[in-house]
């Protein structure tokens, strides 16, 4: 351990598996008390356990994103029971897949409420107690590159996302005269149980990486060591900012169009 989140208390949503589950591993790591949550408690507890196998010091909350008084309930709980809060990573995410002509408005709205409205409400419970605290605090939101461009058969998805990206540089403008920092991390593809099912696939998975420019996928340890700088007291005078953590594809205009 390096300690460069020493004596911080950190919460996760999403914390189960992929890049939510590396954030806290290397969040303890830097010395944090990590709280995860999650809808489904095996996974939850076998990060946690992971963990403190490790000698870092984490707990799970079960708790539903998607509900209003499920992922607030969870934040305060994480705080009460860590003495503190300061760092909330916003993680969760939830999509659907189809045309959007065939898009009946529930599967549209089920985009939102847990990468929208989750995001919203992880960000006002964490605002509510640094408030409270008396303190400043660092907000790291998870969006994604296809709130950069618009994706095909995920309209709900991309609109959601991109709500994200500009949700979070409005909480920087609001929370900044009272030290609260708020960022957003822009992955890319990324090897996930999320997709798992498309990269299994050997002819689309060397289509994917063939437009990358890196021409490989992203690991959730990359996207971790993003998120921890972020979080943590080294960017100390960065709020607002938007990272892509992508192999590049969001920067190179010919790999794109190829």
């Amino acid at each position: 351990m390096t300690g460069r989140l020493q004596n911080k208390v950190a919460f996760i949503s999403g914390g189960g598996s992929g890049i939510g589950a590396a954030t806290a591993q290397r969040f303890a790591e830097e010395g944090a008390y990590v709280f995860i949550c999650g809808r489904r408690e095996a996974p939850l507890a076998a990060v946690a356990e992971s963990i403190r196998a490790h000698g870092g010091k984490a707990d799970y909350i079960v708790a539903d994103v998607s509900d209003e008084a499920s992922i607030a309930g969870a934040i305060r709980q994480a705080a009460t029971r860590g003495g503190k809060l300061d760092i909330v990573v916003n993680n969760a995410m939830a999509y659907s897949w189809g045309s959007i002509a065939d898009t009946d408005t529930a599967a549209w709205r089920s985009n939102f409420t847990t990468t929208v409205d989750g995001t919203f409400w992880g960000t006002r419970a964490a605002m509510q107690i640094f408030r409270e605290q008396g303190s400043g605090g660092a907000i790291v939101n998870l969006a994604s590159i296809c709130g950069l461009f618009g994706t095909a058969w995920m309209a709900g998805y991309s609109a959601a996302k991109a709500a994200v990206i500009n949700f979070t540089r409005a909480t920087a403008s609001e929370g900044a005269a009272s030290g609260v920092r708020a960022n957003v991390v822009i992955p890319g593809v990324v090897e996930t149980p999320a997709t798992a099912g498309m990269l299994s696939d050997d002819k689309t998975r060397a289509g994917t990486e063939k437009l990358i420019p890196m021409k490989r996928v992203g690991q959730p340890l990359e996207l971790a060591n993003a998120i921890l700088f972020l979080a943590s007291d080294e960017a100390s005078y960065v709020t607002g900012a938007c990272l892509s953590v992508d192999g590049g594809r969001a920067a190179d205009l010919i790999t794109a169009l190829e």
